[in-house]
């Protein structure tokens, strides 16, 4: 199987335990996680900062990593920068709806991934950022009924999180893989 993995820092692998962050070791990152036990081709096409993308350049690059990599399955795991960055789970939802729309005829299966609820931490100072992102996982399993594309909630695989409240630590990440291998071959 051939999957094409499109995400924010939680797809690459970010440690925020160093001054300048950096990247998890490969054996210790859910994608990585994932290869290793299927033997799976698995882009990786995670990028720290990375929001829902909303501008014409922005859609025109996912469309070329999807020619490039003519993927089985096409994972989609974004919203939390975008919450980060003031967007309610409604806006978020919104946007993440044009994004897959732009996406459905130019692949063949989609899989939306909502993200586990945010938890207090040095990123997270407010209740209503943990709160938004609960009803982002709601908001994003309408919205794949709505567009009849796959979805999957990581909320309900205990994914450990850092200090920040926002990134998996290394046990969150063997964690993600192991819920994302289950439903892939279920």
């Amino acid at each position: 199987m051939r999957m094409l993995c499109y995400g924010d820092s939680n797809t690459y692998g970010y440690d925020p335990r160093g001054f300048f962050g950096g990247r998890y070791p490969k054996e210790s990152r859910w994608v990585d996680i994932l290869v290793q036990r299927t033997g799976w081709e698995i882009r990786n096409e995670g990028q720290n900062g990375r929001e829902i993308p909303s501008r014409p350049f922005q859609y025109q690059r996912a469309g070329e990593l999807l020619a490039q990599s003519a993927p089985d399955v096409f994972t989609v795991m974004l919203g939390t920068n975008d919450l980060l960055r003031g967007y309610s789970a409604v806006e978020t939802s919104s946007r993440m709806e044009a994004f897959l729309r732009y996406l459905q005829p130019k692949c063949g299966r989609l899989l939306l991934i909502a993200l586990p609820p945010m938890k207090r931490g040095a990123w997270v100072t407010e209740e209503n950022l943990i709160a938004e992102s609960v009803k982002l996982a709601e908001a994003y399993q309408v919205l794949s009924q709505k567009l009849g594309i796959a979805f999957v909630n990581a909320g309900q695989w205990n994914v450990e999180l850092t200090f920040d409240g926002v990134h998996f630590t290394e046990a969150g990440h063997r964690a993600f893989a192991e819920g994302l291998y289950a439903y892939l071959t279920k």
